[in-house]
């Protein structure tokens, strides 16, 4: 038994559909029209039909831990692709500022470039005047001063010169050493950016890819689930011809048999009596009153889970409980809840 907001889930849709179209095969096969055919001859047909959905029963089990494996795949494609858009989107502003950055940095190094040329020519000037009229020498100074005041005036005079002439080469230097930075700069930048585009560039080839894999993945499991639905509306029918069958075959021999006891002489060929509809058994458990689900716990004949087991009332384990203590809390649920309880109904 599953819950009823289980329905839309895809584990319970490809189980459906592998069981429901074989047991419908196997129905067809075993149990054709009655027409004038005896009652006891389609009870002996759906005896051995009841064998056959056991053994679908199994396929059952083992159907839904691969899908349950599918749908974990699913949720991780999706997670990563989530992760990998937030990664995207990070990257695209990092992206971004670098440019900004980047931009900048060079409009800054062109103008570090325009100082380090304006510098440079004021250096070559200052040189060439010195190359042309030399710089006095201290007994030209001493000589050439009609007094101390003189003397004074021309020392500072030419100490000024010499500082100047020195912090024009050292400003030369300083400019240069600038604009070596800013270019050291700009190419570590462009390298960073150029990194980040490869990175931005990956990141949407991944989400591409994974994108795609979850498309085909969710119209794989869409196309199962309309298989599933087509296979139980097949199941209900033949039922319903089974009902028809046994009505006219105790018709013919009774001349009256209403379509209850039709459904519980059914339910009493393929294992019951049942406490729900026994084409719903059939799908679930194919009547073993002793079945597990391993993947998720539900067991008995009617395929109860744990929790609500232990919730109306039973003890211990579903798989392991009588026959009429399963029958009676499968009863009560389906008083409860109806055919919602169940995926198969």
């Amino acid at each position: 038994m599953v819950p009823a907001r289980a329905r839309n889930d895809l584990v319970a849709a490809t189980v459906a559909a592998l069981l429901l179209c074989a047991l419908v095969v196997a129905v067809l096969v075993l149990a054709p029209r009655a027409g004038a055919a005896d009652a006891g001859s389609l009870e002996s047909k759906l005896t051995a039909a009841r064998g056959e959905a056991s053994s679908l029963a199994a396929n059952l089990r083992a159907s839904h831990e691969r899908l349950a494996v599918a749908e974990g795949e699913a949720a991780t494609a999706r997670a990563r692709e989530e992760r990998l858009s937030g990664l995207l989107a990070e990257g695209q502003e990092r992206a971004a500022e670098l440019s900004r950055k980047l931009n900048l940095t060079r409009k800054q190094l062109a103008v570090e470039k325009a100082r380090l040329r304006r510098s440079r020519s004021a250096l070559a000037a200052r040189l060439v005047a010195i190359y042309e009229s030399g710089t006095p020498s201290t007994a030209d100074l001493v000589f050439g001063s009609g007094d101390y005041q003189e003397l004074i005036t021309r020392a500072g005079y030419l100490r000024a010169i010499e500082e100047s002439d020195s912090a024009l080469a050292d400003r030369v230097e300083q400019v240069r050493n600038d604009v070596r930075d800013e270019a050291k700069l700009v190419a570590d930048l462009e390298a960073r950016a150029v990194a980040y585009n490869e990175r931005l560039a990956a990141a949407r080839s991944q989400i591409a890819t994974v994108r795609e894999a979850a498309q085909a993945a969710a119209a794989h499991l869409q196309s199962i689930s309309a298989e599933r639905e087509a296979s139980l509306a097949g199941l209900k029918s033949n039922i319903g011809e089974w009902v028809k069958e046994i009505q006219e075959a105790r018709a013919a021999e009774a001349r009256a048999a209403s379509q209850a006891e039709a459904e519980e002489e059914v339910g009493r060929w393929l294992g019951g009596p049942y406490s729900i509809p026994a084409y719903i058994v059939m799908c679930e458990s194919g009547g073993d009153y002793s079945a597990l689900n391993p993947s998720s716990g539900a067991g008995g004949a009617y395929q109860v889970l744990p929790s609500t087991w232990e919730l109306y009332g039973g003890e211990g384990e579903p798989q392991n409980a009588p026959k009429e203590e399963q029958d009676r809390i499968a009863g009560e649920i389906w008083a409860d809840s109806g055919g919602g309880a169940w995926v198969c109904a």
